[in-house]
């Protein structure tokens, strides 16, 4: 290389921050549902060095670099599920997507259509939506798809007018299988006829609908599991194409001890990008365990590869980081539940509990309210994607020389 060269390398590599960095936005954050909560009943947040966080969002906005915070929304929460986590109904999302919005992050709204978690395993139909025992006539399609419109509509209209408007909206949680299941026939498998594929993308063209008349500046996101089946997350996909749904971000959820290990992954967002150039890839969920990796027939053993403690954890955030920075389609990645802190308050008590279990895959430690050495490597992510800026930058010159 001539000194020439070299020097408008080094040029492009000092001004890759306002070349090109300003013409992308990488969304970095997390899923705090819970916060609130745990708030509520003054659960103390500390930093790994035991300094108190007196503000948990500003903090995590301004020394984490998160830039994006995502909150579940169920339509009348299971209140025997109100110590598993179901709690979020319009209200409490309204006034924590507030406090969310002006602390200067984006929103990201997780609908879940359900009174419950809406996950692969449970799709379960609203209690207000229907009456009387379930059945594939009750409510009928029709119904349903009204009722998607209705209050998606009604619930973006209501957050739009209290400071809460949505950045990005997920209509459905994990819907690999689709949604609102009233019986089994409900359930989408690539073997399901038409008319039921037909049932589910009726639903989510509903719920688009109401996002683009209401908050037509929000991004749409549609949320699957299948990051560790590439033939399967194509299948869906390529479902949604043909029945023409309005959406704007593929989401995905990967968890390496359910989906696979990283290249599992990778063979995913290889596929993704080589068949939808133009959709962005956001990791809408991800978690690792930092202690008592559960012993389960369907949670496979990761400990070799990221031992489960605060180091194993810290490592899987930085190699997950390392691997999305290899491709481009990836624009997003949200962490879940890292807010989990013990069962709340500063000690156990039955009056202040948050939690009746713990998950141990949040980043801060559930015993002494300390933060784990991950959540700051969770910037990782955007340094890797800048540098990677950087590289293609670099790269466009020496091809024109």
């Amino acid at each position: 290389m001539t000194l020439k060269r070299l020097s408008c390398v080094i040029v492009l590599a000092s001004l890759a921050g306002t070349i090109a960095f300003s013409q992308t936005k990488f969304t970095l954050g997390a899923d705090l549902s819970m916060l609130p909560q745990y708030e509520s009943v003054k659960t103390p947040y500390y930093k790994s060095n035991g300094v108190k966080i007196s503000n948990v969002l500003k903090y995590l906005h301004d020394d984490a670099g998160w830039n994006a915070v995502r909150i579940r929304l169920f339509v009348t929460p299971d209140q025997t599920l109100a110590q598993e986590g179901v709690v979020q109904d319009l209200e409490y999302v309204k006034t924590f997507g507030k406090r969310v919005k002006d602390a200067g992050f984006d929103f990201l709204l997780d609908i879940h259509y359900s009174d419950t978690w809406a996950d692969p395993g449970n799709q379960a139909v609203p209690s207000t939506w229907y009456t009387g025992t379930l059945s594939r006539s009750n409510p009928a399609n029709a119904v349903l798809v009204d009722s998607m419109y209705s209050y998606t509509k009604r619930c973006l209209e209501y957050l739009s007018q209290n400071g809460a408007t949505p950045d990005f909206v997920q209509i459905g949680n994990e819907i690999s299988y689709g949604m609102l299941w009233r019986v089994d026939a409900d359930r989408c498998y690539s073997s399901s006829t038409a008319s039921v594929w037909r049932r589910f993308t009726d639903l989510l063209s509903s719920a688009a609908k109401a996002v683009r008349e209401v908050t037509p500046k929000a991004q749409i996101v549609l949320h699957i599991e299948r990051s560790g089946d590439a033939n399967l997350a194509k299948l869906f996909y390529q479902k949604m194409d043909a029945a023409k749904v309005d959406y704007d971000i593929i989401g995905l959820s990967y968890y390496p001890f359910w989906h696979g290990d990283l290249p599992t992954l990778a063979a995913t967002l290889n596929m993704l990008r080589a068949g939808w150039p133009n959709r962005p890839v956001h990791i809408v969920e991800t978690a690792y365990y930092y202690q008592n990796f559960p012993a389960s027939a369907d949670v496979t053993d990761t400990t070799d590869k990221w031992p489960a403690t605060a180091a194993g954890q810290q490592a899987f955030i930085e190699d997950l980081c390392a691997e999305l920075a290899k491709h481009k389609n990836v624009m997003g990645l949200y962490y879940w539940f890292p807010e989990e802190n013990g069962s709340g308050g500063a000690t156990y008590s039955e009056k202040n509990l948050v939690l009746k279990t713990f998950q141990n895959r949040g980043l801060w430690n559930n015993s002494t309210h300390k933060m784990n050495p991950g959540l700051l490597k969770m910037k990782n992510f955007i340094k890797a994607k800048r540098l990677d800026e950087v590289k293609d930058l670099i790269g466009i010159y020496l091809d024109r020389e």
